[in-house]
């Protein structure tokens, strides 16, 4: 008996200790993750911090952060474009550099509503769970939609990211979110993108990098 439960003892302590060398090694990914983001931002300027708010598109990881005054306050998950990165018109690929909400557009939409040319077809999507492309770039529940700040690379004719309706929005491909997959825009939960949408306003910068 004496035996029984010195090895459930010996069992419980080894437990402990794995979980807590998981939760070490969350908290040390995480840290470092975010100085990763926070490196990037001081490469594109000194002066993020200073920025009220500001949305950080991290392409290679296709996570997305929400800032204020220089502190991440929010992570995202998201989807960018599965031809890659460019801001050449037509090419369906997800535009770099410093852009501004200029348009919020789904407010007080139901959960997954289907929006087209911008309007509430009165449909809701049926949410694909697994990671399937159903070959349908469906825009859901939410519109965030961006144009570009740098003249000549996401700004003017043939790069012009507003003209190419470059939006962060939901999808109904939820099982694709966290790898590139999308025509262009930046792609979201539905649930996100509805949490952000009450986050932001249209002075809101974002940058992809």
């Amino acid at each position: 008996m004496l035996n029984k439960h010195i090895y459930n003892y010996i069992s419980q302590l080894v437990l402990l200790f794995l979980l807590f060398t998981l939760i070490s090694c969350t908290v040390i990914n995480d840290k470092s993750s975010k100085n990763k983001v926070i490196n990037t931002l001081e490469r594109i300027s000194l002066n993020y911090y200073k920025i009220d708010k500001l949305l950080f598109v991290n392409i290679e990881n296709q996570e997305m952060y929400l800032l204020q005054k220089g502190t991440i306050i929010n992570k995202f998950p998201i989807s960018t474009s599965v031809y890659g990165t460019g801001s050449e018109i037509n090419s369906l690929k997800t535009p770099l550099g410093r852009h501004v909400i200029v348009q919020k557009i789904g407010k007080g939409l139901p959960f997954a509503a289907v929006l087209k040319g911008r309007q509430w077809t009165g449909g809701i999507a049926n949410i694909v769970k697994d990671p399937i492309d159903t070959q349908f770039d469906v825009v859901t529940s939410r519109i965030l939609w961006l144009s570009g700040l740098e003249e000549g690379l996401n700004l003017g004719p043939g790069v012009d990211s507003k003209s190419r309706y470059i939006y962060i929005h939901g999808t109904a491909e939820e099982g694709l979110i966290g790898q590139p997959a999308s025509d262009g825009c930046v792609r979201m939960y539905n649930r996100d993108v509805i949490k952000l949408f009450d986050k932001v306003d249209t002075r809101t910068e974002v940058w992809i990098n």
